[in-house]
């Protein structure tokens, strides 16, 4: 099972209509779009997937298509985090896993709970999951950090948390973690553009945005990166990181919401609170999605 969360995941996007339903024509497209360029897994019900926005038979719908259309070619990763720790444990009990692979639970938000309590409510979850458990750390989204510590305290004392994607950017943290983590556990990127440094110091792959614009050359630079042919790692980096950056300038994921409708794979609607990028930001896209074309990058 760990073996299958090395390389390029990538967070899905969940594409809607105009008038705000779930666009499941165009979740095919990507799906395919995605697997057939050569990503490793798939995350649903994801941040990038807006899952804070869909209902409960939403959810079921939605996990239950990428299931079908997946067919068992890729693994399937799926989002389950929040800051009601009985409650998750609640749903593990009674939602449908069959054809998940992975849970990606990500740390506490809004409560702000000490590490102790980070560490709690993993182990809670952990005695509850019958199915692998992928730590979260995005300090930036929920104000609390999952520190180094207590990182490695989970990786030692629960066979089923086998990895985290570490998405708080720091560096120092990240190392620490590498460095003194058990055997088997993996630590995976949360964050695109620093992807290639964090493999280079250790880490085992990503989860990504921009995958689901760019899985080909996102995942050859990805591999190239692991297999350690850092030059053409380096050279994929940079040609990539400007339209990284331009996918964060007025949030997420409305910046690779914006892409993928020039693309023409998934339309550019949200649900509120999220909105569209500003026009500025769009032009920015839309240039440097002709720059990379002009570079022989399609997808």
């Amino acid at each position: 099972m760990k073996k299958n969360f090395t390389g390029t995941g990538v967070a899905l996007v969940t594409p809607f209509h105009k008038q705000g339903t779930i666009d499941f024509g165009s979740l095919e497209k990507l799906i395919e779009h995605t697997i057939g360029n050569g990503v490793n897994y798939l995350v649903v019900l994801g941040t990038t997937g807006e899952a804070a926005t869909l209902s409960k038979d939403e959810k079921t719908a939605l996990v239950q298509f990428v299931k079908e259309q997946v067919a068992g070619r890729v693994p399937i990763v799926m989002g389950l985090g929040g800051y009601n720790t009985q409650e998750l444990v609640n749903q593990l009990q009674v939602i449908d896993l069959e054809g998940i692979d992975a849970i990606l639970s990500v740390t506490p938000y809004y409560n702000k709970p000490t590490q102790r309590g980070l560490y709690l409510h993993y182990k809670h979850i952990s005695s509850a999951s019958p199915l692998p458990i992928i730590l979260y750390n995005v300090p930036g989204r929920t104000s609390v950090n999952l520190s180094a510590e207590t990182t490695l305290e989970l990786a030692r004392d629960f066979d089923n948390i086998i990895a985290i994607k570490e998405a708080s950017g720091n560096f120092s943290q990240i190392m620490q973690i590498i460095r003194n983590k058990p055997k088997g556990f993996l630590v995976i990127s949360g964050d695109d553009g620093i992807t290639m440094p964090m493999i280079a110091a250790g880490a085992e792959g990503v989860i990504s945005v921009v995958a689901n614009a760019y899985p080909s050359t996102f995942s050859r630079m990805v591999k190239a990166a692991m297999d350690g042919k850092f030059e053409e790692a380096r050279r994929l980096h940079y040609l990539l990181i400007p339209f990284i950056d331009s996918l964060f300038m007025d949030g997420s994921p409305g910046g690779i919401k914006a892409a993928l409708d020039q693309m023409k794979i998934v339309q550019n609607n949200l649900r509120l609170p999220v909105v569209k990028v500003n026009k500025s930001v769009q032009n920015t896209i839309s240039g440097l999605i002709t720059d990379l074309r002009d570079n022989g990058i399609e997808s």
